[in-house]
């Protein structure tokens, strides 16, 4: 028997190792590979390099974003004829007697046009009786999304929806429009339709003012692009993209650029320039500065509080306790039984979460661990688990009911959590897209002052995280127009439990000045400002001091200001800024793609269009699908490629889309891959 055993062993070897998708991969040691496309590091050998090159969704395989097509064409029909052959379960007799279908034997070799094809060769015949029409749609619509890699999250897109219904409506034999005529006709109709809306958004900038938004993108090949959009009350518009990789440390070019985009939008409609680290050099700042006496240059504020949230990470217990989490959460996530099972004891839970940054993730992350304490130690210690060879007798197991077990691990996340929920609390204000400058000075002293409270009998631990705050805070988020935004807002100036009113007024008074640099309007300031912050006359109306809370700042003031329009009309433009770049993934191929030197004009003028239609439509939707349930820091779906699920030994450069630029953190910044391979950089974007 032993010798039979080591034949067939040997037979399965030689079979595996001829494996034609071994010339794909690169073997390591145990049962992983190495794609030789994308470089990610697989567990589960030849097959599920398969699934992965195969750039199908499969349970916990995640898709290839640089393999090529034509092995994807390849793999598809393999793994076609391998499902084939699993379809119909056959009898011992009927192996012997029956030979292989014509038709089987055909889809190892089948060369159609489309991936779809090869794997449902008879998909236009499926209309059986029993099919409905509702199966049919839904799989109409399944291929297209699959044939063309679309995210799943584009079903959950407001004009998808809407897109059907018109279908509806127009019953059977609808056309839908050629690709010529989409890009032609539609896009320029649609474009029309959303500067029109651009164009009306512009009025109200005469009342509130405007804050212009810059973001960058660069690379380790000395690409940088560089993206601006305005920003008021009403809604938030994209304006144009631009390629400043030769001039990106060239300061007069810079100078310029900037220069053209204030004159666009009218530098007296101009509260504010949000830059991120990526731009804040000192010559552009004072460039501004300098040429425009009443705009003021800000940071990003969500990209502070990330900086803060990373430096916390950094702290020896607190990347011990998230490496330790991050054990659990890996090896549920890496065995689909399992994570069934962990569903089972959460009530259909995730356990993990996932933010727009790394570090949000890393907090996030751990807050939900905590929340679901109980749930993991029933389920580790249930027989469901121990008595199962499959979970407790892998190498992961032990470590695991080690930490699940550790009452000093639940310690330390207790004290993550603690010291991060207040500064997530801020992120969440300052990243929703709404006009949030009037808070952001009174959240983070709030969050300065949990800390305090927390560890009122650990000084050192308390002076750790103070500084981390104060040093990140005074030298990148602080701005004086915080300070006076603050200062202007009702439910902080009328708040006795208020102590930083004092501190702060030095800066309300120099804002004050460069708003009004003129004694003509600075006439009768003095006693508007004593009319605001004594209460009197409008300013303390019972229905003035009910709208406190009821309102945004920047309304109230509109609607109770009268008796001091001087400063009715500064508090209304500073109260209605934002004080964060949007909030929503973006990819940068498609901007790499517009300023690509292969692309004629033609071909770049409609890609611009595109970009200009594409990222306004996304600002729309964000702006009009706001809701208390929305969490606007966190992700709606797990990212399966990111440090709390894949087990990897390097990192996919890919992994983390860096939305605010790469100042932050080359791997920082968060979305799904599947999503990432939307737009590779060898796609041909709509064909152009």
């Amino acid at each position: 028997m032993s010798a039979v055993w080591n034949a067939r062993y040997f037979f399965y070897i030689m079979v595996r190792e001829k494996d034609v998708c071994w010339e794909y991969a690169e073997k390591l040691d145990g049962n992983k590979v190495k794609c030789k496309f994308c470089l990610r590091i697989l567990n589960g050998g030849i097959s599920r390099l398969k699934h992965h090159l195969s750039r199908l969704p499969s349970k916990g395989v995640n898709p290839c974003s640089k393999v090529r097509d034509d092995v994807t064409d390849k793999v598809l029909a393999i793994l076609a004829s391998k499902d084939d052959c699993k379809e119909v379960p056959l009898t011992k007799k009927q192996k012997r007697e029956e030979p292989r279908s014509p038709v089987n034997r055909s889809l190892v070799t089948l060369e159609t046009s489309s991936p779809v094809a090869k794997i449902f060769p008879n998909i236009t015949q499926n209309t059986s009786s029993h099919v409905s029409d509702q199966e049919n749609a839904e799989r109409s619509i399944a291929l297209f999304f699959f044939e063309n890699k679309l995210d799943f999250s584009v079903a959950r897109s407001p004009s998808y929806q809407l897109m059907i219904d018109s279908i509806a409506k127009c019953g059977k034999g609808f056309n839908g429009p050629t690709p010529e005529t989409l890009k032609t006709n539609w896009l320029e109709i649609i474009k029309s339709e959303v500067s029109i809306q651009s164009k009306e958004i512009e009025k109200e900038w005469s009342t509130t003012g405007c804050t212009i938004i810059v973001e960058t993108w660069t690379d380790n090949k000395s690409r940088a692009l560089i993206n601006f959009l305005i920003s008021s009350p009403s809604s938030t518009f994209f304006h144009k993209s631009v390629d400043a990789s030769s001039y990106f440390k060239n300061t007069k070019f810079l100078a310029d650029l900037f220069d053209s985009v204030i004159q666009d939008f009218g530098p007296e409609n101009i509260v504010q320039i949000i830059l991120d680290n990526t731009l804040n050099c000192t010559s552009i700042v004072n460039h501004i500065l300098q040429t425009y006496g009443t705009i003021f240059v800000s940071p990003c504020a969500s990209q502070c509080l990330n900086a803060i949230l990373k430096e916390f990470s950094k702290i020896d217990w607190v990347n011990r306790c998230i490496m330790q989490a991050q054990m659990i959460s890996k090896f549920i996530y890496n065995n689909s039984s399992l994570v069934e099972m962990m569903k089972k004891f959460t009530v259909g839970e995730e356990i993990i979460k996932t933010g727009i940054t790394k570090y949000v993730s890393h907090f996030l992350s751990l807050q939900s661990i905590l929340k679901q304490r109980s749930r993991l130690k029933h389920m580790f210690n249930s027989p469901e688990f121990t008595n199962n060879p499959c979970y407790s007798n892998k190498p992961q197991s032990m470590p695991c009911i080690g930490i699940i077990d550790d009452n000093e691990f639940w310690r330390q996340v207790e004290e993550c959590v603690a010291v991060s929920d207040p500064f997530l609390k801020v992120m969440r204000e300052v990243s929703g897209g709404k006009p949030a400058v009037g808070s952001v000075y009174e959240l983070m002293t709030k969050a300065k002052e949990s800390i305090r409270t927390y560890y009122i009998m650990d000084d050192i631990k308390c002076k750790i995280f103070f500084d981390i705050v104060d040093q990140k805070w005074q030298s990148h988020l602080h701005s004086p127009l915080h300070s006076a935004a603050a200062f202007l807002n009702p439910s902080i100036q009328y708040n006795p439990e208020i102590k930083f009113l004092g501190s702060i007024k030095e800066d309300f008074f120099r804002v004050l000045e460069k708003l009004l640099p003129t004694p003509e309007l600075r006439r009768d300031i003095t006693n508007q400002i004593l009319l605001f912050t004594r209460a009197t006359g409008m300013f303390g109306c019972n229905l003035a001091k009910e709208a406190i809370d009821a309102v945004s700042p920047g309304i109230w003031w509109e609607q109770y200001g009268d008796s001091a329009p001087t400063l009715q009309r500064v508090a209304m433009r500073i109260l209605s800024q934002v004080c964060s770049t949007s909030p929503f993934e973006r990819h940068w191929s498609m901007f790499q793609q517009i300023h690509s030197d292969k692309r004629n004009k033609i071909n770049k003028e409609t890609l611009n269009d595109i970009a200009y239609v594409h990222y306004n439509l996304k600002l729309a939707s964000s702006k009009g699908s706001k809701s208390t349930d929305i969490d606007p820091i966190q992700l709606e779906d797990i990212d399966m490629t990111s440090q709390w699920v894949e087990e990897t030994e390097n990192p996919s450069p890919t992994q983390w889309l860096d939305r605010f630029g790469s100042a932050l953190d080359g791997n920082d910044l968060n979305t799904r891959q599947f999503s990432n391979s939307i737009f590779g950089p060898n796609d041909h974007l709509f064909n152009l």
